[in-house]
């Protein structure tokens, strides 16, 4: 049985310095994690994400989607992450 080839993503990246080297929608700094979060937690479909924010392409967002089901516990860590960034510090007494 031939195995299939590795699938690419074409309107993802990941570059070095850039977002933290988290991937992102190619030519913009909006990380694939966000894409996720948005309709999988916030239940935002993908045509709408393209109305709120017009640098994406509804071809990006799937793929970004795509991305994320192929890259899972890269995606879900980068998620964690962020999560764990934002929650304020406790202040030490």
């Amino acid at each position: 049985m031939k195995r299939s080839a590795e699938v690419k993503h074409p309107h993802i990246e990941r570059l070095r310095g850039r977002c933290g080297g988290e991937p992102v929608v190619r030519g913009t700094r909006f990380p694939v994690r966000s894409i996720v979060e948005y309709v999988y937690q916030q239940g935002l479909l993908p045509e709408q994400m393209v109305r709120e924010w017009n640098e994406l392409s509804l071809s990006a967002v799937h793929d970004a989607l795509s991305y994320y089901h192929d890259n899972r516990p890269l995606i879900d860590e980068f998620i964690c992450r962020n999560r764990e960034a934002s929650v304020p510090k406790k202040l030490a007494r």
